[in-house]
């Protein structure tokens, strides 16, 4: 089976304009290609069947175990910072932070052991934390097993903020969620009380709005798996592009924006950003 590559005529969810385009192929294979990394919407790879094609974009689709390799998704991940001992990247939605059982090769960690290698034969790096596949932004690695565990003890002070495109105005314009967070049988995050609930603090403020939609800057002072997602919909303002707690959009409209740091080897103040990609304000202004 041939690799396939379109531009898309119409709008709609990827899944849908892939079968309609290319009819000799199942929709399991359709999805499995997706899951692999192995379908493209202009130049990134896809994070979702029902991701939202625009008329005009580019969409490809690669044979399994014929993809690129880390090493074509590197030239389109910004190197945000980097040291002997840090290494921070822009990481693109649908880009996995690290491998899983389907994809080892088109990761953010994969790219940046590549990217160390080349610097010294042998070198390797460890993820300091993780972020969705379909959140945008900062990703942060280490250059040794205790660095990582130096700055993962350190995590809670380090200062991480997110901007949210939101439904909706949320009243008051800033304030504070704090709800705890469990996860049921089905891997989705719920907000209330529970027995394997775990405490989870939110802060957000109200940056610009336009119709109905509204950009929020988000705090994470606990970092819960879906925390912003969760929690933001629990308010009644899913952000937009969240098929799992709210609706479809073009992407997840979710980009990790900022890390403030102490340096694990000296102690000095770092401020790593990703600037906020214009999806994410083209989104806020359809709303």
């Amino acid at each position: 089976m041939n690799g396939e590559r379109f531009t898309a005529d119409a709008a709609g969810p990827l899944l849908q304009l892939l079968a309609t385009q290319l009819p000799g192929w199942s929709r399991n294979t359709l999805r499995q290609r997706i899951e692999l990394g192995c379908v493209d919407v202009n130049g990134m790879p896809a994070a979702r069947g029902n991701q939202q094609v625009a008329a005009g974009d580019v969409v490809e689709v690669r044979d399994k175990g014929a993809g690129r390799r880390a090493e074509a998704t590197a030239a389109k991940l910004p190197v945000l910072y980097f040291d002997d001992d840090l290494l921070a990247v822009d990481k693109p939605a649908g880009l996995l932070a690290v491998g899983s059982e389907h994809e080892r090769e088109r990761t953010a960690l994969a790219f940046a052991r590549e990217r160390v290698q080349h610097e010294r034969r042998g070198a390797d790096v460890w993820p300091a934390h993780r972020i969705d596949r379909e959140t945008s932004g900062v990703l942060l690695f280490v250059r040794s097993r205790e660095l990582r565990d130096a700055v993962q003890a350190a995590w809670p002070e380090v200062e991480k903020v997110y901007v949210a495109i939101v439904e909706g105005r949320p009243e008051p314009a800033a304030g504070t969620i704090e709800q705890p967070l469990w996860e049921d049988r089905n891997l989705r995050v719920r907000v209330g009380t529970h027995a394997e609930a775990k405490p989870a603090r939110t802060r957000y403020r109200t940056v610009d709005s336009h119709g109905a939609r509204t950009e929020l800057e988000v705090m994470l002072d606990t970092g819960r798996k879906h925390q912003i997602r969760a929690h933001l919909a629990w308010l009644g303002h899913p952000v937009v592009g969240d098929d799992r707690y709210g609706a479809r959009a073009s992407r997840l409209c979710l980009h990790a924006h900022r890390l403030v740091l102490s340096h694990p080897r000296d102690g000095r103040r770092l401020t790593i950003e990703a600037p906020v990609p214009n999806v994410l304000r083209r989104e806020l202004e359809a709303g």
